[in-house]
């Protein structure tokens, strides 16, 4: 159990993650954004974002796909093809210049992928056959999600596998870490939920089942990564994405503890629903039930952010809309400066506009 302490430390306060120093506790959000170019390859455009964005104690890329099958949306990249490697290993050499980290989100979309992203037009996968209600954003406009085919026991094996390949495939591309997408309605989320987690097997059931999925890719991440290199995003209450659970507080403060047997880089939660706005975990319980360093994210500003610091409830802040509108943001932190409007028109898809062009000081 993790006992939280005052301390004098702020967002500017220096952190070492193993044996990585971030030079500030500021950390870009993954942010999907919807702009990789043919083949879901990163291109120039999104060199030059993440390179203006180096200021970030640590950048969390936007989730990309373990493979074909772990994709569903447009234009998202992926870290399973030579050219994703390649595309991204670009992105990573820029950053790097600048004096900044940068690890890359892994995601398995699940149920939340459409039959048209699939190879052979198949179904999309998931732990149990339920639909999720609302609708895919497809290459061919919106069309209702799909009733997802379950996955059978001895399939998992082989998308715990693809995480391995994908890890693999960042460390090639000069990432200096991974993160573990295991939240906002997702293939790792889905199988925690107990909303859409119906299985029989030993992936399904009591919370210890549900977790297996996500405590065997941790553990084969690890493996590829060492410690202190892998870090894992939850969201215990989020219902993005039609994801429930009846337990979220016990179900949540389980994984928490799960994931303190591993000298993981850090444990990222997203902090209330981002539908509602409702906040109703404890997240203080939650946070002293995980043993390592533990990032926040929802809403903050520079004075929550420094307030969660420096009252011990956070070790770092990720900053969503606010890293997206000011790529310079901890020096605007710094100079109490204005900050930029985010354009909300301009976050998914399209190109450079509301993307590279949002100025600096």
């Amino acid at each position: 159990m993790k006992t939280i302490t005052n301390s004098k430390k702020d967002l500017f306060t220096p952190i070492k993650i193993g044996d990585m120093e971030l030079k500030n506790r500021m950390i870009m959000a993954p942010l999907t954004r919807n702009r990789a170019g043919p083949g879901n390859v990163p291109q120039d455009m999104n060199v030059i974002y993440y390179e203006q964005r180096a200021g970030a104690g640590l950048i969390i890329t936007e989730g990309s796909q373990i493979s074909v099958q772990g994709s569903g949306y447009p234009s998202t990249p992926g870290i399973y093809s030579k050219e994703q490697i390649a595309g991204w290993k670009r992105v990573t050499d820029a950053v790097h210049a600048r004096g900044g980290r940068i690890f890359i989100q892994l995601w398995h979309t699940g149920r939340i992928s459409h039959s048209s992203f699939q190879k052979d037009g198949a179904l999309p996968v998931a732990p149990s056959a339920i639909k999720a209600n609302g609708e895919a954003v497809t290459y061919e406009g919106m069309q209702p999600f799909e009733t997802p085919r379950a996955l059978e026991t001895s399939e998992i094996p082989g998308i715990v596998a693809d995480y391995v390949t994908a890890a693999k495939n960042a460390k090639e591309a000069g990432f200096d870490g991974v993160e573990i997408h295991a939240a906002n309605g997702y293939l790792i989320d889905q199988f925690l939920r107990d909303g859409s987690n119906h299985r029989k097997d030993e992936y399904g059931g009591d919370i210890a089942n549900r977790m297996r999925f996500l405590k065997e890719v941790v553990e084969k991440v690890i493996e590829v990564w060492g410690p202190n290199h892998v870090g894992v995003r939850l969201s215990p209450e989020n219902t993005f994405n039609d994801i429930q659970d009846s337990q979220p507080q016990k179900t949540f403060d389980a994984v928490a503890r799960m994931l303190s047997d591993y000298p993981l880089a850090y444990l990222h939660v997203l902090e209330g629903n981002m539908i509602t706005g409702d906040r109703v975990v404890d997240y203080k319980q939650l946070r002293e039930n995980f043993s390592g360093l533990y990032m926040s994210n929802h809403g903050y500003d520079q004075a929550s952010g420094n307030k969660a610091i420096g009252e011990g409830t956070a070790d770092m802040v990720a900053f969503g809309k606010l890293f997206l509108a000011n790529p310079d943001l901890p020096e605007r932190f710094a100079q109490e400066a204005a900050l930029n409007v985010p354009d909300v028109d301009t976050f998914y898809g399209g190109n450079e506009k509301g993307y590279t062009d949002y100025p600096a000081l």
